[in-house]
């Protein structure tokens, strides 16, 4: 549970609670010292919705404590303001909550909306208090839903799909929040912002994405890390690391899947020309799982020696997904990912068996919105029903939650910006749908340059679910976007400091997508100095 508690904070968009030095572009000349009144607004119901209730309540803050199983604490918060707004969709009998916090003294003229993480559509108050203690009024929605886990809105009574609640949580319930937001602010404050943002990773990048693509005119510029586009496809792709261990019947253990990592980041570490503890580019890494049949790894005090079995699972999860006949679905884990993520096992139980442990967003999708059948068990699944259960996710979810139209043009034509980094050995979500989402956007609108004038990716070597700014390294990824919406600075690189496979600290400068690191062949290979940024070829 400690480890689940661990990944899942991780799609908590906490880069709001991160000091942001590069970031000191000063809002517009109309945002004067102001204070937050803290009675309760007048707000406007958004299109097709009704407003049930408000309430506004004053703060003191200090230490804020995160609710639901993600916990979290963030101390220092200043006084403010918290406006809450239920909305309803008439007819869907939901009840969506929009919570505003707004300092009461020292608004930077900004709005910042948070996104949510895993089935939670929001955030659960640590990245409110942390964009509050930095100075923004920040948004939040629940869209009507539960906790990151909980599902038990997803079906009605008749064990159908929830369409309403649906919707909120693909989309409609992330355009109100901006619109109720807004509103929120202008009341209470006296003047709209100066400028807005978004906010999230993970689902909380997904949602960014979506509001680039359908709302285009909500936010300035918009953070969006790790996201999960393609959810339909990827969320049942999640699932294969246990597809495959069920139907091969063998199950290795987290140190055994690590000891098969470990040899693949040392044997591929060299290609980007320095030997530093990271992969810079995990599709060249060709390093083959079998080298290590019959090498022994010692393993909580037992040794223990790997099978052809093992190195066979190994490969087909690197390889990821396929049909029957060999056509690729989607792409697998990356090289030096951590494999035990979605190739959790258990055991042996009481005769002696292992048994998979899938992580439980991927799994709880196939189950309820798949099967609908909340109680199936997903080790039965075969290879021929995966390729089923994949095509009736695209068929019937592509359009509702996939978010992967590659159209950003109305997105283009009102100034907005899009920053993204994804972490190449993410674990959970690989960063091949974000790169295959760049490129369709690429040839839809007219190659590179010109949609590097409105959106830029980066790719994060050795960087794990969400892992800047999150424990796993450190990035201003929005003194970055500030900078280029406020100033006009669009940024070429991404400094950042990354953790490598040694534990270690190392800077780098991310390059933007399409070009990848390179070392020059002399300097410090833990300094970002000694790296420059060069053309990739494409595959």
């Amino acid at each position: 549970m400690r480890r689940l508690l661990t990944v899942l904070a991780a799609g908590v968009p906490l880069a709001a609670a991160v000091c942001l030095p590069t970031a000191s572009a000063a809002p517009r000349s109309d945002t004067g010292p102001v204070r937050a009144t803290c009675s309760v607004p007048s707000v406007s119901a958004p299109a097709g919705t009704e407003v049930e209730s408000v309430t506004a309540v004053r703060q003191e803050g200090g230490t804020v404590h995160g609710s639901g199983i993600l916990g979290g604490t963030v101390t220092g918060v200043p006084a403010y303001c918290e406006v809450t707004v239920t909305l309803t969709h008439p007819g869907a009998d939901d009840h969506a909550a929009v919570r505003t916090w707004l300092p009461v003294s020292g608004w930077n003229g900004r709005f910042q909306a948070l996104g949510g993480s895993a089935y939670a559509a929001g955030d659960n108050g640590v990245g409110l208090a942390g964009a509050v203690k930095n100075g923004y009024a920040a948004t939040t929605t629940d869209a009507g839903l539960g906790d990151v886990l909980d599902t038990g809105w997803a079906l009605d009574r008749a064990g159908r799909v929830n369409t309403p609640l649906l919707k909120n949580f693909a989309s409609r319930s992330q355009h109100e929040a901006a619109a109720v937001g807004k509103d929120v602010v202008d009341d209470v404050y006296g003047r709209r912002p100066s400028f807005s943002y978004f906010n999230g990773c993970s689902t909380g990048g997904r949602q960014g994405y979506m509001e680039a693509q359908r709302y285009p005119d909500d936010y300035d510029g918009i953070l969006a890390n790790a996201p999960a586009v393609h959810w339909d496809e990827f969320e049942v792709a999640t699932l294969w690391p246990q597809v495959v261990m069920n139907n091969e019947k063998t199950y290795p253990s987290a140190c055994e899947f690590k000891a098969f990592t470990d040899a693949a980041v040392e044997a591929c570490d060299p290609l980007d020309g320095a030997e530093d503890g990271l992969v810079g580019d995990p599709a060249r890494c060709g390093f083959d799982p079998r080298r290590l049949i019959g090498t022994t790894v010692l393993c909580d005090g037992r040794r223990l020696t790997l099978t052809a079995a093992d190195a066979a699972v190994v490969r087909k999860i690197w390889d990821g997904p396929r049909t029957m006949s060999g056509k690729r679905l989607w792409a697998g884990v990356p090289v030096g990912a951590d494999l035990s993520g979605l190739a959790g096992v258990s055991g042996p139980d009481e005769s002696g068996q292992m048994r998979g442990e899938p992580f439980p967003v991927p799994r709880l999708w196939v189950t309820t919105w798949l099967k609908k059948q909340p109680s199936f068990d997903v080790s039965t699944i075969t290879y021929s029903e995966f390729t089923q259960l994949f095509k009736q996710s695209e068929a019937e979810y592509d359009k509702v939650v996939g978010t992967d139209d590659p159209d950003l043009s109305a997105f283009r034509a009102s100034g907005g910006k899009l920053l993204s980094w994804h972490g190449q050995a993410d674990q959970y979500i690989p960063s091949h749908g974000t790169v295959e989402y760049r490129r369709q956007v690429e040839r839809a609108m007219g190659g590179a340059r010109r949609v590097d004038g409105f959106h830029r990716l980066f790719l994060a070597p050795g960087t794990v679910h969400c892992g800047l700014n999150k424990g796993d390294g450190t990035t201003d990824d929005l003194g970055a976007l500030r900078a280029w919406v406020e100033q006009g600075k669009a940024p070429r690189t991404l400094p950042a400091t990354l953790v490598n496979a040694h534990g270690k600290n190392v800077t780098r400068d991310l390059c933007g997508y399409p070009q990848v690191s390179r070392y020059k062949g002399h300097g410090d290979p833990s300094a970002a100095s000694s790296f420059r940024c060069v053309s990739a070829p494409r595959r």
